[in-house]
């Protein structure tokens, strides 16, 4: 996590996933140095704009009109999460996906197959 905070300066973040991973990150972690400018969730898909952990909410539709930098997937299980961001919801953007934290290869594997 500080390599990519420190690589991440400077640089418009969405996260992505609004649960306990991203609440006990928020916890544990000062997240001062980013530059979050929202939080998506499939949960606010419906909802108008409201706060989550004092940042601001938007639906998954609306990542590509804040045009962030990156968007870091908060969530645990992130393979469907990126496929979905990657292939549907930002393809032809030049916007960064990426986990907020990586798995080893055997793991991912043993995720995919479950």
């Amino acid at each position: 996590l500080p390599k990519l905070l420190k690589r991440l300066k400077n640089k418009k973040v969405v996260f992505y996933g609004a649960g306990v991973y991203l609440e006990l990150i928020k916890k544990y972690f000062d997240l001062s140095s980013l530059n979050v400018i929202a939080i998506s969730d499939k949960k606010f898909e419906n909802m108008e704009e409201s706060e989550f952990l004092g940042y601001k909410t938007c639906s998954p539709d609306k990542i590509k009109d804040l045009n962030p930098d990156y968007v870091i997937i908060t969530t645990k299980f992130y393979i469907n999460i990126f496929e979905y961001l990657n292939d549907d919801l930002l393809k032809g953007t030049k916007i960064k996906i990426k986990p907020l934290v990586r798995k080893s290869f055997w793991t991912l594997v043993k995720e995919i197959w479950k």
